[in-house]
């Protein structure tokens, strides 16, 4: 795909929503982190229904840390691989705590260091969280880079790599959040719906005329 088509992609995509962010809902830098943690193969609404009765008890790490393993499994239970989550939350709560001054941290080293987080939890909450221009690649983006030929690549970290170069810069800040809702909502996995496509016109997805 030429520059001028991404160019014209991302154009498009801001003028249909200037102000995107993650479908997660929280109030703090924590919650996020928190929140996306509990996202890892699960959906964000299902994470949401879980978080909005588990953030009224517990919402910081001290109160986090006091709930315990086992009564934030409660909170939690609906969500898959919630056994491992919880406790790695609580392992994390404890970091906070006693390395972070009870704070998230904004650099990678020390996100990626928290249990459970790994490159692309710590891109989301380095972007949503704290502004700085990350790509956090998804199964959606992963998906759309490759089949719409924007940003092509082999594993999500190529994907990753050869998006942060290709995006025109002043989109960076919220590319991540429009090419997860365009996966989402228009480009799903087994029926595109191509005939709701903003892009259509600039897609060189081969088999996209099947989907119309």
């Amino acid at each position: 795909m030429n520059k001028l088509k991404r160019q014209k992609i991302f154009e498009i995509w801001q003028q249909n929503n200037p102000n995107p962010t993650t479908e997660l809902r929280y109030n703090s830098s924590f919650e996020l982190l928190i929140a996306v943690i509990l996202s890892a193969q699960a959906t964000d609404a299902s994470v949401n229904k879980a978080t909005d009765k588990l953030y009224l008890i517990a919402n910081t790490p001290k109160t986090m840390l006091a709930l315990g393993e086992t009564r934030l499994m409660e909170y939690i239970q609906s969500i898959g691989l919630y056994k491992t989550k919880a406790k790695n939350i609580i392992k994390t709560c404890q970091i906070l705590i006693e390395q972070h001054n009870g704070q998230v941290p904004y650099e990678r080293k020390s996100l990626e260091a928290l249990p459970g987080v790994g490159r692309k939890t710590a891109n989301v909450v380095l972007n949503t969280a704290f502004g700085e221009l990350t790509m956090a690649v998804d199964t959606h983006i992963f998906r759309i880079a490759n089949r719409i030929n924007l940003a092509p690549g082999k594993n999500v970290h190529e994907v990753e790599e050869h998006l942060l170069k290709v995006t025109p810069k002043k989109f960076l800040k919220n590319a991540h959040h429009w090419l997860i809702l365009h996966g989402r909502y228009i480009c799903t996995a087994k029926k595109p719906k191509c005939g709701q496509c903003p892009i259509y016109a600039l897609c060189e997805f081969k088999q996209k005329e099947d989907y119309l």
